[in-house]
């Protein structure tokens, strides 16, 4: 069973960074390709942002956030990392971790197995 803790979120203005943490616990971190997805005010579904493979460490992001979004893993730490640049009012939502056992990324939520609480973003204009 996999645990995941986000954190980083908090309110900013439009321009600002941040950098958005998840802390994996319970089962061998390297077993896992890891992802964000997020949920906007009002929207049924949680969109992929980014995700990183669980060996080659390769990522995909969104082609929305591509220019300004970046996804690392520290196998160390049990922890990936979402580097949010440039924050517009439309990137505000609640962002999750997600993790699933397997080599690769997917940018379905269905895929995954396991999800975090949550952590919000709030950009104001």
């Amino acid at each position: 069973q996999v645990h995941l803790t986000e954190s980083g979120g908090e309110l900013v203005e439009t321009g600002a960074s941040l950098r958005l943490s998840c802390v994996a616990s319970g089962t061998p971190f390297n077993h896992y390709a890891m992802a964000w997805f997020r949920q906007g005010p009002g929207k049924e579904r949680r969109e992929f942002v980014a995700g990183i493979n669980r060996k080659s460490f390769r990522s995909t992001v969104a082609d929305s956030v591509r220019d300004r979004f970046a996804i690392s893993r520290d196998e160390e730490k049990t922890t990936i990392y979402l580097q949010m640049n440039g924050l517009k009012p439309e990137d505000t939502a609640v962002y999750y971790c997600a993790s699933r056992n397997s080599l690769d990324i997917s940018t379905s939520v269905g895929a995954y197995d396991h999800w975090g609480q949550g952590t919000q973003v709030t950009v104001s204009s």
